[in-house]
């Protein structure tokens, strides 16, 4: 029946449809018309919905929220979002590392946490994971690791056995890989989990003082995780427990929080720090540089099109605004790049015209033309001219952010200093921070791992690779694995 108070269906172009149920055919048994543009619409609309996944973090959830300043911090950066008594509009997205769009939420996996603040001053976005530190210190490495994570060209599967051969061989990954075995490795929801920038960034005040600075939300619902035995009994009743767990908890007038706190380091103590301060595979202690607190981060409104607000939502550090620079962190120069060209071949040259990628505040851009453009372009076209249109402004915005360097063209690591080596922070992690259950869960997490298709020469290099973390670790993995 005819109900008036029904909106219509109407075409992508608003025109109102005959029927949502019956295509246009001659007579009731012959055959449909070629001219039944909405039937075409529907069928050629549908073979399109979806985009290429992400390559790593496919399988994702987000919402929105907002970002508000708790405590002053405007002596070490001028960005607007941080001074006192700001509040920002933002969007977060958590995800699986390894598995594609359709994974189980509960395989063990680093978790993205990928933020973007839509500032006074244009949108600013941090790309990081629920752990301080990453597998690989240099770029050249990032595509083998995460092709060593993903599946076999041969069979199709993922390979516990390439995992390792590649973690076994790059010795920078103990740290990350040690987390990746521990509690944290399966987070109880993506509301009981930290996140950080991991990278190293730099703070730049209204005097052009410089310093740099790590960033830490601290979840407010606690740290929790799952068992192994609770992560797989869940991955096969509900793939996507996390991605529900989050929605619910919105919906149902629960939003979750974090406190943002950072770790600041004057500019001048980066030169002389016992180890390199720009390495994405270690922390920075926190009796050296402690915590503090800078506001607090509150998702509380669910996306209403998730393919259009999460799918389309695209992150990219090198959206810095003014007060906020990168550093000489090799993997973060190298994202600068890769994301945003990530972006370009998933989502098309104009994706920053994509509602939820669009900034809030004005564009003033040269930019023009390219598929899918959707804002209207007016002359002048090119820079400089005479015509009135938009100048760069360097007296009012001045790229201060900046760092001076020197030295021949070569390829290499970070030059060693001190404190330098990939085994004491693992190891400290293991024997200082993990309790006698934590340790224990640890090692049957590895052993579990291991047993799963691991072979030699792989795995008694991995037994060696747990040794070198943690000897007494090491060699009850081995007594448990040859079991």
């Amino acid at each position: 029946m005819a109900n008036e108070n029904r909106k219509p269906t109407t075409t992508d172009a608003g025109i109102p449809v005959a029927s949502d149920e019956f295509s246009l055919t001659v007579g009731p048994d012959g055959p449909i018309l070629l001219h039944d543009h909405y039937l075409m619409e529907q069928m050629a609309s549908f073979n399109r919905e979806m985009i290429p996944d992400r390559q790593p973090h496919a399988k994702g959830s987000g919402a929105f929220g907002r970002f508000e300043v708790t405590r002053d911090v405007s002596a070490y950066t001028k960005a607007a979002l941080f001074q006192p008594g700001a509040k920002t509009e933002m969007l977060a997205r958590f995800s699986t590392v390894a598995g594609e769009s359709g994974s189980p939420d509960t395989w063990r996996d680093v978790r993205g946490f990928a933020l973007k603040f839509y500032t006074t001053e244009g949108n600013y976005d941090m790309v990081g994971n629920n752990t301080p530190v990453f597998f690989v210190r240099d770029p050249m490495k990032f595509q083998h690791f995460i092709h060593s994570q993903k599946r076999r060209a041969d069979s199709g599967l993922r390979d516990h056995d390439m995992q390792w051969d590649f973690w076994t061989l790059s010795p920078e990954s103990a740290h990350q890989v040690a987390i990746l075995m521990s509690d944290r490795g399966v987070p109880k929801s993506y509301r009981h989990m930290n996140g950080y920038t991991s990278h190293t960034y730099m703070w730049v005040n209204a005097k052009g003082e410089r310093f740099w600075v790590k960033y830490h939300f601290k979840t407010d619902q606690g740290i929790d995780f799952l068992t192994d035995e609770e992560a797989d009994r869940i991955a096969g009743e509900d793939a996507d427990y996390h991605r529900r767990d989050l929605y619910n908890a919105i919906r149902e007038g629960n939003p979750p929080s974090w406190t943002l706190k950072v770790q600041i380091m004057p500019f001048e103590d980066a030169k002389t720090y016992r180890f390199n301060p720009f390495d994405l595979t270690k922390v920075w202690p926190h009796g050296d540089y402690p915590l503090q607190e800078v506001g607090r981060m509150t998702l509380d409104r669910n996306p209403n099109d998730f393919h259009a607000e999460i799918e389309q939502a695209a992150f990219e550090p090198n959206n810095l605004v003014p007060g906020i620079g990168a550093s000489p962190d090799k993997m973060l120069l190298a994202r600068l790049v890769s994301y945003s060209d990530a972006h370009r071949a998933r989502l098309g040259v104009n994706y920053k015209h994509i509602p939820v990628n669009a900034p809030k505040c004005p564009v003033h851009s040269y930019s023009k033309g390219g598929a899918m453009r959707m804002k209207n372009v007016s002359d002048p076209v090119y820079a400089p001219n005479s015509k009135g249109g938009p100048a760069a402004d360097g007296e009012r915005y001045p790229e201060d952010a900046t760092w001076s360097a020197d030295g021949d063209f070569i390829r290499a690591a970070y030059t060693l200093r001190k404190d330098d080596d990939d085994w004491g922070q693992p190891g400290a992690l293991v024997r200082e921070v993990m309790d006698d259950a934590a340790r224990d869960r640890l090692v049957s997490n590895v052993v579990g791992h291991l047993k799963k298709g691991v072979t030699e020469p792989v795995l008694e290099r991995a037994l060696e690779y747990w040794r070198n973390i943690d000897k007494e670790t090491g060699d009850r993995i081995a007594k448990g694995v040859k079991s």
